[in-house]
């Protein structure tokens, strides 16, 4: 054989060899992800553009061809907008109230779950129906319960005593706000128990075992030992959980409309309300962009908080 093919000149070296190998390798990963990537600033990055670049301009949908630049003359209008504060105040309580609740009646449900009980399994997969259910199901099924005249709601009230009469709760603007919490939390509180759940399964059991040999109570276990166990996943949760009750608006869309009046009025439905009735998408879009910057603070605070704690 001549001693060219035995020895061709056209093969790489084994330094050029291992160095196309490692650049594969190093680009292979960023190639993998590309597409999730691309989708990802197709889907979500582009519109929020989009929407920021909207509410620097005086846009209604009717004038489709009006489309004047404006500055921050939307913010400004926000910011001198009753209802905007109205929206704010209630969103305010709508998050400050609903993740509490979900976040205690979850972790409750999760130590009762993590206990040793006939049909266990069946517990666990049934607990998660009301996450698992589409809002606009519970909405409707909620409205339902609340109503006036056939409402389970206001018949067992009416049989305990605890009313005289019954009420109209989504109608009464002193109640349809608590009456709508209420009916989130019953819908949020599986997504905790599931999370908290898992965490408690992640603790050893010989930690336990330990602290009932040195006669530590069940209260100081708790605190000792479970708490700062799922610590990580209570933080993880109510960050991810906070965001998505910020931002859901369709239960209360499907039971109230918003109303009646203004009093069930969150700022992602007042933002959603311009846009679609009133088709004034600079101003519904001001609006997005001031509640987002809003919960980008909330969150940042949360987090430092959180990792200074956790730390």
């Amino acid at each position: 054989m001549p001693a060219q093919d035995r020895n061709p000149t056209n093969r790489p070296g084994p330094k050029e060899g291992l160095t196309g190998t490692r650049l594969g390798r190093s680009v292979l990963p960023y190639a993998m992800l590309s597409p999730a990537v691309i989708v990802t600033l197709a889907i979500v990055f582009l519109p929020m553009l989009q929407t920021a670049w909207m509410s620097l301009h005086d846009y209604v949908l009717f004038r489709p061809n009006d489309f004047t630049f404006v500055g921050l003359d939307n913010f400004i209008a926000a910011l001198q907008d009753e209802v905007f504060w109205i929206s704010l105040k209630h969103t305010v309580i709508w998050i400050g109230v609903t993740i509490p609740a979900q976040l205690l009646l979850g972790l409750v449900t999760a130590l009762l779950l993590n206990q040793n009980f006939p049909w266990r399994p069946v517990a666990r997969a049934l607990i998660i129906i009301p996450w698992a259910l589409p809002s606009v199901v519970i909405a409707l099924m909620w409205v339902w319960i609340y109503d006036s005249n056939y409402g389970v709601m206001n018949d067992f009230m009416l049989r305990l005593g605890l009313i005289e009469q019954a009420m109209p709760w989504l109608a009464n603007p002193k109640t349809a706000l608590g009456a709508i919490i209420l009916t989130l939390t019953w819908q949020g509180f599986p997504f905790f128990a599931v999370m908290i759940l898992a965490g408690l399964q992640s603790i050893p059991r010989s930690y336990y075992e330990a602290a009932s040999i040195d006669g530590a109570s069940t209260w100081r276990q708790f605190w000792h030992i479970t708490l700062p166990g799922i610590s990580g996943v209570l933080v993880t949760s109510v960050l991810l959980r906070t965001i998505w009750v910020a931002n859901s608006f369709d239960v209360i869309f499907v039971m109230t409309g918003g109303g009646p009046g203004y009093s069930t009025y969150t700022l992602p439905l007042y933002a959603f309300v311009k846009a679609r009735t009133n088709l004034d998408f600079g101003y519904g879009s001001a609006l997005a962009v001031l509640f987002t910057i809003l919960l980008m603070g909330v969150v940042m605070v949360y987090l430092r908080r959180t990792g200074k704690a956790v730390q």
